[in-house]
C-alpha cells in the first residue's frame, strides 16, 4: 500500500519550471511517445511528462532510454538495471539512483541493489553486476585505471547506450524533478520496504521483453556521426542514436547561440569527468567572455552539462528573461545533457570486443 501511495505521488508531482502535457490532452509526436511509453512502463513517468512541452526532445529522449534499456538483445535487463543505476550515482541523481535500484531488489537482491546504490560496488556479490556496475559508475572517467570488461558489439551497443542514456537522462532529472522518488524523512529500513513494494509492483514490466526499432520511426532518418560508433553493433540502437542526436541539435541551435554551443563543446572537449565542485567561479569566469544577451544561457548549458544538481530557481528565471518559453527551457537543458553524454559514448568507440 505504502509503495503504491509512493508511486502515485511520483507520477502526480508537478514537474519543476515547467507546464507539462497531460496524456489526455496530448497530440501528434507527443501523444504518439506517450502510447508507446504507456503501453511498456504502464504509466508516463515524471521523466517523460518533463520532456514534454518539447516534442522533438521528448522523442529523442525515449529513443535514448528505450531502444538500449527497455528492448531485448544480448544483455539481460538486470546488467541494464547496474548499469542505469551506477552511472545516477556518477551523475549524483537520487531519483534515478532509487529508481533503478528498485530493479536491481527484483531482479537479483538487496544486498547487490543497496551496495550499487550506497557507492559501494566492490560489495555487490554477484560478480558479473560488480564488474557492470564498477565500469559504469566509472565510464565517464577517461583516466580512470580500473580494468574495462570486453564486450561483443552488440553488447557495447547496449551497454554504452545505457550508459549515454542515463548521463543525458540524470541531467534533464536532476534540473526538472524532484531530488528523490522516495521521501527522504524515511529511515533506512522504511526506504528498503518501499523499495520492496515497488519492485513487486514493476516486476511484471522489468522482465517483459519488448521488440526492437519501436521507437525509430518516431523521428526521421540521420547518419550516425563517428563519434557514436559504439551503437554499429546493434542496428536498431545505431538508428535510435543517431536520429535522437540530430534532434538535439536541432533543439540546440534553435534556443542557444553558436557562442554558448561552442564553449560547452570547448570545456567538454577538454573534460577528464572530474566533478565541478560546490563552487559556480569556473562557471561565472567562462560565461564572462559571452555576449550579455548570452550569459544566461550559457550558464544554464554549462551548469547542466557539468554540474546539473546546481541549476536552481534563478538559473531558470535568468534563461527566461530572454527566453520564456517552457520549450526553449527543455531544449536548452536537453542540447547540454546530450553534449555531455555524447562526449562521454565517445570515450568508447575503441573499446575492445571479442
Amino acid at each position: 500500500m505504502v509503495a503504491g501511495r509512493v508511486i502515485s505521488s511520483v507520477v502526480q508531482r508537478q514537474v519543476k519550471y515547467v507546464r507539462t502535457v497531460p496524456p489526455a490532452n496530448a497530440d501528434g509526436l507527443v501523444a504518439a511517445v506517450y502510447r508507446q511509453v504507456a503501453e511498456e512502463m504502464r504509466l508516463v513517468v515524471p521523466p517523460v511528462l518533463l520532456h514534454s512541452p518539447a516534442p522533438e526532445a521528448l522523442a529523442g529522449y525515449w529513443m535514448l532510454m528505450r531502444e538500449p534499456l527497455l528492448a531485448g538483445g544480448a544483455v539481460d535487463r538486470l546488467g541494464k538495471e547496474a548499469v542505469a543505476a551506477a552511472v545516477s550515482v556518477a551523475n549524483i541523481c537520487p531519483y534515478c539512483v532509487d529508481m533503478h535500484s528498485i530493479g536491481i531488489y527484483d531482479l537479483a537482491s538487496e544486498h547487490d541493489a543497496e551496495a550499487v546504490a550506497g557507492d559501494r560496488v566492490d560489495e555487490v556479490a554477484d560478480p558479473r553486476i560488480r564488474e557492470l556496475a564498477a565500469w559504469a559508475r566509472t565510464a565517464h572517467q577517461p583516466d580512470e585505471a580500473a580494468v574495462r570488461p570486453t564486450f561483443s558489439p552488440a553488447e557495447r551497443a547496449e551497454l554504452v547506450g545505457v550508459t549515454v542514456g542515463f548521463h543525458y537522462l540524470g541531467r534533464m532529472v536532476n534540473v526538472f524533478l524532484a531530488n528523490f522518488l522516495i521521501p527522504p524523512r524515511l529511515g533506512p529500513r522504511a526506504r528498503r520496504r518501499v523499495k520492496h513494494g515497488i519492485s513487486l509492483l514493476l516486476s511484471a514490466s522489468l522482465r517483459e521483453v519488448h521488440p526492437a526499432g519501436r521507437s525509430v520511426p518516431l523521428l526521421p532518418a540521420a547518419p550516425l556521426p563517428p563519434d557514436a560508433g559504439w551503437a554499429t553493433g546493434r542496428p536498431e540502437i545505431a538508428e535510435a542514436v543517431a536520429r535522437s542526436y540530430a534532434a538535439f541539435e536541432r533543439g540546440g541551435e534553435r534556443t542557444l547561440s553558436t557562442a554558448v554551443r561552442q564553449l560547452v563543446t570547448d570545456r567538454l572537449a577538454g573534460w577528464r569527468g572530474e566533478e565541478a565542485g560546490l563552487s559556480r567561479q569556473w562557471c561565472e569566469r567562462l560565461v564572462a567572455g559571452l555576449p550579455a544577451v548570452d550569459r544566461a544561457a550559457g550558464r544554464l548549458a554549462l551548469l547542466t552539462a557539468f554540474a546539473s544538481h546546481q541549476v536552481d530557481e534563478d538559473t531558470v528565471r535568468e534563461f527566461r528573461q530572454t527566453e520564456p518559453r517552457d520549450a526553449a527551457l527543455v531544449e536548452a537543458a536537453a542540447w547540454a545533457s546530450y553534449a555531455a553524454a555524447r562526449r562521454i559514448g565517445a570515450l568508447h568507440v575503441a573499446d575492445r570486443v571479442h
